[in-house]
C-alpha cells in the first residue's frame, strides 16, 4: 500500500480525476437516475428492523466530522503521529469545503423518501455546508463517505508497513459507512462512489504533499 501515494502529474491522479469527472457529469445530467431510483426504492423496503436500525445509525454517526476531527487533533498533539494528524486534519478541511461546493454544482437532490425505520434517538445531521447554496439539501458527492475514504487511505497507509495485509480492513470503514448512508436514505449509491474517489484523491494529494512515507522512518524510533 505504500505505494499508493501519488502526485498530481501521476496516472493515478488523471484516472481519479477522469473517473470523479464522468461520475459528476453522468450525475448532473440524469444518466444515473433511474439506477439510484431503483437502489433507492428497494432500500426502502427493508427498514423497519429495530436493531438494524440503530445499528445502522450508530455506523452512520462515525463517518460525522465531529468524530473525526478530535481523534485527529489527539494525533497531531503526539509528537510521533503529529504528520498523520496534519494529513487527516487538511484533508477533512477540503474535503467539507470542496463536497459543499460540488454539491451546489452538481445540484442532486437528497433521496425524496421518508425513512420507514423507527424514529432515530438523535437527529441524523448532513454536515456539509457552503456559501452559495443549501448543501444540506442536495447530495453529491457525500460527505460522511469521503472523510471515511480519506482515513482509510491515510490510516491503511501508515499502518501498511507493519500489517500489509491487515491493513486493507480498514476499507471495511467507508464501506459500512456507504451502505449506512444509504440505508437511512440520506444518500443515492452514485453519492457515495463519488465520495469515495474524492475523498481518495485528496487524501493521496496531501499525503504527497505532506510527504507522509517519513511517518515510517518516526515510527522505526
Amino acid at each position: 500500500m505504500q505505494k499508493w501515494i501519488f502526485d498530481i502529474r501521476s496516472r493515478p491522479f488523471f484516472l481519479l480525476i477522469a473517473a470523479f469527472l464522468i461520475l459528476s457529469i453522468l450525475v448532473y445530467t440524469d444518466i444515473t437516475e433511474t439506477f439510484d431510483n431503483d437502489v433507492i426504492n428497494y432500500v426502502y423496503t427493508l427498514a423497519g428492523n429495530p436493531s438494524l436500525d440503530l445499528t445502522i445509525q450508530t455506523i452512520t454517526e462515525f463517518g460525522n466530522v465531529f468524530y473525526m476531527a478530535p481523534f485527529s487533533f489527539i494525533l497531531l498533539i503526539i509528537k510521533r503521529t503529529r504528520r498523520i494528524g496534519l494529513v487527516l486534519i487538511i484533508s477533512i478541511v477540503a474535503l467539507a469545503i470542496l463536497t459543499g461546493y460540488i454539491k451546489c454544482g452538481v445540484n442532486q437532490l437528497r433521496p425524496d423518501l421518508e425513512f420507514a425505520g423507527i424514529p432515530f434517538p438523535i437527529d441524523v445531521e448532513p454536515d456539509t455546508f457552503s456559501l452559495f447554496c443549501s448543501a444540506y439539501a442536495v447530495s453529491y458527492p457525500s460527505g460522511h463517505v469521503a472523510r471515511a475514504a480519506a482515513f482509510a487511505f491515510v490510516l491503511g497507509y501508515v499502518l501498511s508497513s507493519r500489517f500489509p495485509r491487515g491493513c486493507y480492513l480498514l476499507w471495511i470503514y467507508p464501506l459500512v459507512i456507504s451502505i449506512s448512508r444509504i440505508y437511512i436514505l440520506q444518500h443515492f449509491p452514485t453519492d457515495v462512489i463519488g465520495g469515495t474517489l474524492l475523498g481518495v484523491l485528496v487524501a493521496g494529494i496531501a499525503s504527497k504533499q505532506l510527504k507522509l512515507n517519513l511517518v515510517f522512518e518516526k515510527l522505526k524510533t
